[in-house]
């Protein structure tokens, strides 16, 4: 089964033309719309490879509210907004009324009354940015910038436009791994999501038990489990490894990171399994000498910064979508420019 299948096409993140009105999560979306982000970030670069600035939301308001700590993802979100000549305001939640008592929902109609057309949302909990958007304002553009262990959509765009972009291959071709902490990663999640949405069939999942969510089965056809790290990453075109996150395990999954590095951490001699042209991905931030080797993370494999970059691009491109399909929606926008 499709993992996307397990889930109800959110359909709140589209408008009735079906074009993005909130970006909340990958699984329920089509391939037509993941590839129209893809697209849409890929032309904000130009003939140099540089990324470019618009004024697509020139006049626009974005609110950055981080619940949980970021520095790539909100600054990336900054740097985005501030491309497309949009006024960015990041909120100090950690000195707002919500360590007041005020709840979140009052908080956040107070900041849609400052004329906020989208807000930027990460917390801790699961399902957050789909309650703001359903539930607290649904006429500002919503975008998960993380929630809890369930989502991280935005991160996962960016890495296919990474793959698109480094190994120049079409998904249906590509053999990828994902190594690490999965049963606590919001980033594999999505990245299952929109590989498989994408049409990748081999997809190698490489963790100690320990660390594998419940239910893993339920991931369906093309997602391949390996315990051991020599098996799952042979003859791979991509992989990716994933930060031990120790801030959300709750039990003693691991026996220590130097034991996590001797089993599944990516050094010199295992990476030579791969294909010659493989890359290497991280999501960031690394813990050097646990899950990667410094000179594989800087070495010419890695294309790490390269993502980061991306990243700018894609989150350029889901603000833009989003913005224009809530205006769409509210009759102010009669098409979505392709």
């Amino acid at each position: 089964m499709h993992l996307a299948a397990l889930h109800t096409p959110s359909q709140i993140q589209l408008n009735k033309d079906g074009n993005l009105k909130h970006f909340l999560t990958i699984e329920g979306l089509s391939k037509e719309t993941l590839t129209k982000i893809l697209d849409t970030a890929q032309s904000f670069f130009n003939d140099q490879n540089q990324l470019i600035t618009n004024n697509l939301l020139e006049g626009r308001t974005v609110m950055n509210l981080f619940f949980e700590n970021s520095t790539r993802t909100r600054t990336t979100f900054e740097a985005a907004a501030k491309r497309l000549s949009a006024n960015v305001l990041n909120i100090d939640i950690a000195r707002s009324s919500t360590s007041k008592g005020e709840t979140l929902r009052d908080t956040l109609w107070n900041l849609e009354a400052m004329a906020t057309d989208i807000f930027v949302v990460r917390h801790s909990s699961s399902g957050a940015a789909h309650f703001i958007a359903k539930d607290v304002c649904p006429h500002v553009a919503i975008i998960n910038a993380g929630d809890g262990r369930h989502a991280h959509p935005t991160q996962a765009m960016l890495d296919m436009l990474t793959i698109r972009r480094e190994t120049k291959k079409n998904f249906e071709d590509i053999s990828l791994a994902i190594i690490g902490d999965i049963k606590h990663s919001r980033v594999a999640r999505s990245d299952i999501a929109a590989l498989q949405t994408l049409g990748c069939k081999d997809i190698r999942v490489i963790a100690p038990n320990t660390l594998l969510p419940q239910g893993f089965s339920e991931y369906g056809e093309g997602v391949r489990l390996f315990n051991k790290m020599e098996d799952g990453i042979r003859d791979c075109d991509v992989i990716i490894t994933l930060r031990i996150q120790n801030e959300r395990i709750d039990s003693p999954a691991l026996s220590s990171q130097a034991e996590f590095y001797k089993m599944y951490g990516l050094n010199k001699e295992r990476l030579a399994l791969a294909k010659p042209d493989c890359i290497v991905m991280h999501p960031g931030p690394m813990n050097r000498g646990v899950e990667i080797d410094s000179n594989i993370a800087d070495g010419d494999q890695s294309v790490i910064l390269n993502q980061v970059t991306n990243g700018i691009a894609v989150r350029m491109a889901v603000l833009a979508l989003s913005m224009q399909g809530q205006l769409q929606e509210q009759g102010l926008l009669d098409a979505i420019a392709d």
